[in-house]
């Protein structure tokens, strides 16, 4: 249908080029068809044609979101806006377009004037809830998207949203079943697989939990989908005299939690190869000297079978009971060893290496990393403290030259080889949940993370301890945003071993 609209309209502009209406109709033809760039380009001509229409400047901001140019789009919002202020769609793309341009509140602001402006709007109370959410409000969140369901009940996106909020609140069962109302509503809804499965590994159900992980792969921007000649090996076929590639596919944390498995694969006969990125391949190599391991790049040579990272705690069947918990499967290079306790001021006090911050583009690293200046309370005369972080932001390292308390070696290290090294160098290590807290777990070295309310899926939920990691200690949120309370708890475990003189 669309193809004759747009045949149609072509039509008309042969006969009358500036035509406004086929324009305008073209270019959200265009839309709706992903060419978002001609969209644009030909609503732009119908407002030149009829600059007074609230319509056209609403619709050509919706192109402008879909090409990712946020502040443009905003413009024409505001411009439709200025036309017709009781506009409620334009409100509620006011507001995405703000929330895209990470002004949250704002955001905010516009969804409540376009609720306002039509109190029966779902899809404004379910983007009110998105940014409720992204300003830590969540259980305000929560009512804006029961709200959007009351609404609309077949609205897949909210009751999903919905059970992000409950998990975020440590309300894991109803996030389940929000999640199968959504499944129930559209069992193909790879997002709500894929959260449902996160909820049950966080629980520790991990044979259902590894079964639906796979909906990674079907994700809007999927997870470790990558296709070969040769099959998917997800533990059927006996493997033993076979050569299995195992590539990565999500984080450093990812890689040194789960490149474990590559052992136990190996232990079944298998010959492996195994991808990881290049700032880990140096490290790597010294795990077992017959795995090969090749860099993100590298092409890997002929294999029977295939599998990603993160499948093979699926392929092996691991359940809460059978995880590979070896306490140290990583272990730090001698030379490099040498080399940085040279770069370090003589020992005379317990070393603790310092990590408060994961890198920003990770999805939830608002929740998991902490400014320095909340960490600072942490920090005790009786010992010598070690950044472990490569980089810091501008306010960050201003805060650690003032403070002096802290040494930052972090220009100095080029990879995780060295980090390895560094942390091989500390008596304990501090951190909050990045790359850093699992390559200390992997080393066996002492480890004290700290985490945000809701934690990531495998630090599981309850526990102090982790059974991926046997020298970890998990220092939680009692709740959401509040790290003074998680820095309360380390102080005193901390004064209290170094009083031991532990």
């Amino acid at each position: 249908m669309l193809s004759d609209a747009e045949k149609i309209c072509k039509e008309i502009l042969q006969q009358q080029p500036k035509h406004f209406d086929a324009l305008h109709f073209l270019g959200l033809i265009a839309l709706q068809t992903n060419r978002a760039e001609r969209s644009v380009s030909l609503i732009g001509k119908a407002i030149a044609l009829k600059p007074d229409f609230a319509d056209a400047y609403n619709n050509r901001g919706l192109a402008l979101l879909a090409l990712g140019r946020h502040a443009e789009a905003l413009v024409s919002y505001d411009k439709a806006i200025a036309l017709q202020p009781d506009y409620a769609e334009a409100h509620n793309n006011r507001g995405l377009a703000l929330f895209a341009l990470r002004c949250h509140a704002e955001a905010l602001a516009s969804y409540d004037r376009a609720i306002a402006l039509k109190p029966d709007f779902a899809e404004g109370y379910y983007n009110r809830g998105t940014a409720l959410d992204d300003l830590q409000h969540v259980q305000e969140a929560l009512v804006s998207y029961d709200k959007a369901i009351a609404l609309k009940p077949d609205y897949t996106e909210a009751h999903n949203n919905r059970g992000n909020a409950l998990e975020d609140l440590q309300r894991y069962r109803e996030a389940l079943v929000s999640y199968d109302k959504l499944i129930a509503l559209k069992p193909d809804f790879a997002e709500g697989q894929w959260n449902k499965s996160l909820c049950l590994l966080q629980l520790g159900q991990f044979k259902r939990g590894w079964e639906l992980f796979e909906w990674r792969k079907k994700l809007h921007k999927p997870i470790a989908n990558r296709s070969f000649p040769q099959p998917l090996w997800l533990g059927q076929q006996n493997i033993a005299g076979k050569t299995l590639f195992i590539y990565w596919e999500q984080g450093f944390g990812d890689t040194l939690q789960f490149c474990r498995y590559a052992k136990l694969v190996q232990a079944r006969g298998a010959r492996v190869i195994m991808s990881v990125q290049d700032p880990l391949l140096r490290l790597l190599r010294q795990m077992e000297p017959a795995i090969r391991l090749v860099g993100d790049k590298e092409k890997p040579g002929a294999f029977d079978y295939h599998c990603p990272l993160l499948s093979l705690p699926l392929a092996m069947g691991t359940t809460l009971e059978t995880i590979p918990s070896e306490p140290r499967y990583l272990a730090a290079d001698d030379r490099l060893c040498a080399e940085w306790a040279t770069r370090l001021p003589p020992k005379r006090k317990p070393r603790i290496g310092l990590v408060w911050r994961g890198n920003p583009v990770q999805k939830n690293d608002r929740n998991r990393s902490m400014n320095l200046a909340a960490l600072l309370p942490l920090l005790h005369d009786d010992a010598e403290w070690i950044c472990l972080q490569q980089e810091l932001n501008e306010e960050d390292a201003a805060l650690l030259a003032r403070d002096g308390r802290i040494a930052f070696v972090g220009g100095d290290l080029k990879d995780f080889s060295d980090t390895a090294a560094l942390i091989e160098l500390m008596d304990l290590v501090i951190t909050v949940d990045t790359g850093v807290a699992h390559l200390a777990g992997a080393m066996g070295k002492p480890v004290w993370i700290l985490l945000c309310y809701n934690t990531d899926w495998r630090w599981l939920t309850d526990r102090n301890d982790c059974p991926w990691y046997p020298s970890a200690r998990l220092f939680r949120q009692r709740e959401i945003g509040n790290w003074g309370d998680v820095v309360n708890q380390v102080r005193h475990e901390l004064d209290g071993m170094i009083d031991r003189g532990a």
